[in-house]
């Protein structure tokens, strides 16, 4: 062969090959790597804040496409909707270093939990982004736990006390505890953590988990929200309140000490004193927020019970301006945090898929270096052309 018919047969090379990675091989290429993870969601969200990213929807900014389904449905085999019985996918584009897309694809029955299984099973795929083509498979529980506790991590690396000793969790469960080991990257100060859960059996396994995983940690048990609340540097609400605003866990401004920061990936009933202008109001993305207020319409916060979907509303009712709210991907991007040492920040958790692209990209290119993985092939040459 000459080099001229090498140079055409590798021009024409249509072989698409990937790679599979099982849960086993994301542990081993470091998925649970929380410092890791912290600094690649600040890198993220610095690409999000210069605008260099599509999601889904009108606005490019979907938290993606769900199907649910009916209370009682008319056809044989057809699920009944019951708590978090649901398919979704999440895709996205990320720019900057990452230039990759891909999509978390899962569905998700509370029931799982009786036969042992998570109440979501998770898989991404991570695709090349000129042609299309897969680069990877993924197990993705893990990936898509590890990069949700590591987003309340980047918010108290810039707004929490330097010096932040204590942390209160209302809803200790699995968020929580991915929450609490970004906390400790952020801020290693942390001696005490306060918890309030559902059921003394949640509350136990959580001790339990910090005493083998954060042994140097101690672990309060506290009668009730305000008990966890008062005097925390670092406060979490990781529940999964349903239903009307009533249902969601309560929060009061005379709980919240000066300078305190609270990471809320979830529902929380907040007084007036929350809500007030020298409450710093801080999103993941307001754009996420509005697109979820027009795929759910006035009162959004009913439907979806994130804190930043409660900011929406106000801004609806004319109580509360936009630019009152803040975007942590402009604030980084910019270089600007200024944070005063007294200053109360609320900042809301909505979840992205331009989240789990990024450590997807991140753990692909360590499980490369280290060999780990299941290589595939999808075709060496495609039947329709």
């Amino acid at each position: 062969m000459n080099t001229n018919d090498a140079a055409h047969e590798s021009i024409c090379d249509t072989a698409i090959d990937f790679v599979y990675l099982s849960e086993p091989d994301m542990v081993a290429a470091g998925v649970t790597d929380m410092a890791a993870c912290v600094d690649t969601m600040e890198e993220m969200f610095g690409v999000l804040g210069r605008g260099d990213y599509r999601m889904a929807g009108k606005n490019a900014d979907s938290h993606g496409s769900m199907v649910a389904f009916p209370d009682d449905p008319q056809f044989a085999g057809m699920p009944r909707n019951t708590e978090d019985r649901r398919f979704m996918a999440m895709p996205a584009y990320l720019g900057g270093r990452f230039r990759a897309a891909g999509v978390k694809w899962y569905g998700s029955n509370i029931e799982n939990k009786a036969s042992g299984l998570p109440r979501s099973i998770h898989l991404f795929v991570l695709n090349d982004v000129d042609t299309g083509a897969p680069r990877a498979v993924m197990s993705a529980n893990l990936l898509s736990a590890m990069r949700t506790g590591a987003v309340p991590g980047v918010g108290a690396r810039l707004f929490a006390a330097p010096e932040a000793t204590t942390v209160g969790i209302v809803g200790p469960g699995v968020m929580a505890r991915t929450a609490l080991q970004s906390f400790v990257v952020a801020r290693p100060s942390i001696e005490e953590v306060r918890i309030k859960g559902r059921s003394p059996r949640g509350e136990n396994a959580f001790r339990e988990w910090a005493a083998k995983e954060l042994p140097d940690i101690r672990v309060e048990i506290m009668p009730d929200n305000e008990s966890v609340v008062r005097g925390a540097d670092i406060v979490t609400y990781c529940t999964t309140s349903g239903g009307t605003r009533d249902n969601y866990p309560e929060l009061r401004r005379e709980w919240v000490k000066p300078g305190a920061f609270l990471a809320m990936p979830s529902s929380a009933r907040v007084d007036d004193g929350m809500l007030a202008s020298d409450v710093r109001k801080v999103v993941d993305n307001l754009g996420l927020y509005e697109a979820w207020a027009e795929e759910f319409p006035y009162p959004t916060y009913e439907s979806i019970a994130i804190i930043g979907c409660h900011f929406t509303d106000l801004v609806h009712e004319g109580t509360l301006a936009p630019e009152d709210i803040d975007d942590i991907g402009k604030i980084i991007a910019a270089g600007d945090v200024a944070r005063r040492d007294d200053e109360i920040v609320l900042f809301s958790i909505g979840g992205m898929p331009v989240e789990d692209v990024a450590w997807a990209t991140r753990v692909l290119e360590r499980a490369g270096s280290l060999g780990i993985g299941t290589p595939l092939n999808l075709w060496n040459t495609p039947v329709l052309a």
